[in-house]
């Protein structure tokens, strides 16, 4: 089992106050030093005040704020979490990627999902309706520009143009799929190395409008179903990356309970395929992080 840490999302909102006077490569090789595989940063460029009011949250710019981490740390993959693929042209989105890979040495995994808030797409001049089409081709083309080749697809066919520097890693960071739909999980069959899945309640399903999952049932299901496509077109078995159900129990910002809860569930976990947990303290400030993050490492990460 590998370990991601999520930049906690109640940190940016108030971030001066957050962090004091430290920074976020600071908050990396805390990360880091704790024994943790990766760290990550959502994205939410222009949120509307209205999901923000009903519990949505702001993000750094993924490419920016992983770009600091990287530098300040060593072996530590940053990891977009998620990218929404639909926010940006593929092409600016591979150049971001690309150089990121490049100057941390191939640390780069690339969280990519279609998104599903409208107002978002829509305060972006973002094509929502054919959001999942354009992932898909966007995906194709990303991987075009990182080998240096054209790509004919109808949304962004390209010829005679060139991208350089390339990634680090040999064709292109991984790409991590996120998402419950159907169409995320062939998406994360056919076009990933890596599928997200999110745990969610059915009243919370109604807003994303993909399936819930809300227990480890449900999960194995999912998961053997995906695995399963995956060997028939002859692929390896994928990344799977979750936040655990036991997630709910760091809201009250107090890791012990939940390190209590996950650690004798990790096997259960590792048995339903999970290859990744991501994990989302809830910590009050950096000093209360640093406190955390230690205790995070030292009852959950086995080295």
């Amino acid at each position: 089992m590998k370990y991601n840490l999520m930049f906690p999302m109640r940190a940016v909102k108030h971030y001066e106050r957050w962090i004091g006077k430290a920074g976020l490569g600071d908050v990396a090789r805390v990360v880091e030093a704790a024994g943790f595989d990766a760290i990550a940063m959502s994205e939410h460029p222009y949120p509307d005040r209205q999901w923000l009011a009903n519990g949505g949250h702001h993000a750094f710019d993924p490419f920016v704020s992983l770009s600091m981490m990287a530098a300040a740390t060593e072996r530590l993959r940053v990891v977009t979490y998620v990218m929404v693929a639909g926010y940006r042209s593929p092409y600016l989105a591979a150049k971001a990627a690309a150089s990121l890979d490049l100057l941390s040495g191939g640390r780069l995994t690339l969280g990519m999902a279609a998104g599903y808030l409208r107002s978002e797409f829509e305060a972006l001049g973002a094509d929502f309706a054919r959001r999942g089409a354009l992932l898909d081709e966007a995906i194709t083309a990303m991987r075009a520009s990182w080998a240096g080749t054209d790509h004919d697809g109808p949304a962004f066919g390209v010829r005679g143009h060139l991208a350089l520097p390339g990634p680090a890693q040999p064709g292109g960071p991984p790409i991590w799929i996120g998402g419950n739909s159907g169409a995320a999980r062939r998406r994360a069959a056919t076009l990933g190395q890596g599928w997200m899945p999110i745990a969610q309640s059915a009243e919370m399903a109604a807003i994303t409008r993909t399936p819930p999952l809300a227990d480890m049932a449900t999960l194995r299901g999912m998961v053997a179903e995906l695995n399963g496509r995956r060997q028939v077109a002859g692929g390896s078995p994928m990344d799977i990356v979750f936040s655990p159900f036991e997630q709910k129990l760091l809201r009250s910002g107090d890791v012990n309970d939940f390190c209590a809860a996950l650690a004798p569930r990790r096997q259960e976990y590792a048995e339903a395929g999970v290859t990744w947990f991501t994990i989302e303290p809830a910590s009050r400030d950096f000093e209360a992080f640093k406190r955390d993050v230690a205790m995070l490492g030292e009852r959950l990460i086995e080295r």
